[in-house]
């Protein structure tokens, strides 16, 4: 039994990839396509299912939605479901894992666990790593408004330090410089510093199975595709949104394809896997995201009662009630905001004493927009929310899977997603 290694892409297309491989870019991926293939992976038929903290938990655990019942990003943590590192772990086979999506720690003795940055999970790691894990959930759910703390800058310098690999010092350099002006390299500096976070922790602990989640080309895809080579719609983006000669996805896929050179060569007798979840295609209309800039602040100006409000991924947050009577308050009020153009602010679904809140207004707004909550006319409200992006991607639940150690054409042209621990389990003769 070798080593495995298991590069979680989230959501890329291995569609646009091969066609970056045919215009000359992405050798290491047209290397690995052309010797081996790829498999492409099924998962939910419902749209409201085909989020990324769903489908990972399916890859994770091996069951479908309808049988893991996890709805949303950090839920995970209310349950105890068997993932792919404790039924390793429980034949004896040591493993780590770096920000996995929507995943709870469970193991006895890990090699080394970070979770993702928005899921409240336990963390394994030195202490340094620790620290550079909580500036980065830090920086992620403020990314924003670009706010960084004292301490989050300090972790994230001692982190990059002690982690950053040499050979990649110049490519740091370089996003760094264009961050300046193009936002989306701020996610690629995040992967890269992940990436390089793996190979030292896998050398440091040398375990059977370890995971590595990087979600920058989920991100750029997101609210970029539009500016993407392989894209052929009539969509765009406007013009001060980003240089219309950038191609943010073959950046991101460029890094990828670094990466995954990297860790082969770091690791040459290790099996590597590769799987994405599921894809984005392109979105059909022009829709802006926001995401409040201080959520506890405007809650407390809108007299919504709560007693902890926690942000998540993009639009989204979760308020933490002192009780049910207090939830179904908190919740009918921000039911009841509403824009002066008629839009509702948020999308709410009360689950008991937790209330998860989206920001959903799709427009532009402008400093005049106020909005209702009830009766009551308050503010206007682009002082309280920060503009996130353009949705350029919605989500599409095929995904991709392919694996190193597979002879070319032994891959099944499809499989379910929800066979990717077994198929991981088998490598592993366990």
């Amino acid at each position: 039994m070798g080593q495995l290694l298991f590069l979680e892409l989230n959501e890329i297309s291995f569609e646009s990839v091969s066609f970056y491989c045919s215009k000359g870019k992405l050798p290491n991926f047209r290397e690995l396509i052309e010797e081996i293939g790829w498999s492409r992976t099924t998962s939910e038929q419902a749209y409201e299912h085909l989020e990324p903290w769903i489908q990972w938990v399916t890859a994770h655990t091996g069951l479908s939605f309808a049988e893991h019942g996890v709805f949303r990003l950090g839920d995970i943590v209310n349950r105890d479901l068997p993932q792919i590192w404790e039924m390793l772990e429980d034949k004896g086979l040591k493993v780590g894992a770096i920000s996995p999506m929507n995943a709870k720690h469970r193991l006895r003795n890990a090699a080394f666990f970070v979770p993702d940055p928005w899921t409240a999970t336990d963390c394994t790691a030195p202490r340094t790593l620790k620290q550079l894990s909580t500036a980065i959930s830090q920086i992620v759910n403020d990314n924003t408004q670009s706010k960084l703390s004292f301490r989050s800058a300090a972790a994230l310098l001692v982190g990059t330090c002690a982690y950053a690999r040499v050979e990649n010092y110049a490519r740091y350099a370089k996003l760094a410089a264009g961050a300046v002006t193009k936002k989306w390299k701020k996610a690629l500096l995040l992967d890269l510093l992940l990436a390089d976070v793996f190979v030292s922790q896998v050398r440091r602990t040398h375990p059977d199975f370890a995971t590595l989640f990087l979600n920058a080309g989920a991100h750029i895809q997101h609210h970029y595709m539009f500016h993407s080579a392989p894209y052929d719609g009539p969509a765009r983006n406007p013009a001060w949104y980003a240089p219309p000669n950038a191609d943010p996805v073959l950046e991101a896929y460029e890094l990828y394809d670094h990466v995954v050179a990297t860790i082969r060569r770091a690791f040459p007798a290790a099996r590597i896997m590769l799987a994405t979840g599921l894809h984005q295609v392109p979105y059909g209309e022009v829709l802006y995201y926001w995401r409040l800039k201080d959520h506890g602040a405007f809650l407390k100006a809108i007299d919504v009662p709560f007693e902890r409000a926690d942000p998540r991924m993009s639009r989204d947050f979760l308020i933490t009630c002192a009780d049910e009577r207090q939830a179904e308050v908190a919740a009918n009020r921000l039911r009841s905001a509403i824009a002066d153009d008629g839009q509702p602010l948020f999308e709410v679904d009360n689950r008991g004493r937790d209330v998860f809140v989206m920001f959903i207004y799709p427009r532009q707004i402008d400093e005049t927009l106020c909005f209702r909550v009830g009766d009551e006319r308050y503010f206007p409200i682009r002082e309280h929310v920060a503009f996130v992006a353009v949705k350029n991607g919605e989500h599409d639940g095929t995904g991709y899977f392919l694996d190193i150690g597979a002879q070319k054409g032994s891959l099944p042209p499809e499989m379910p997603l929800k066979h990717i621990p077994q198929h991981i389990m088998s490598a592993l003769s366990v």
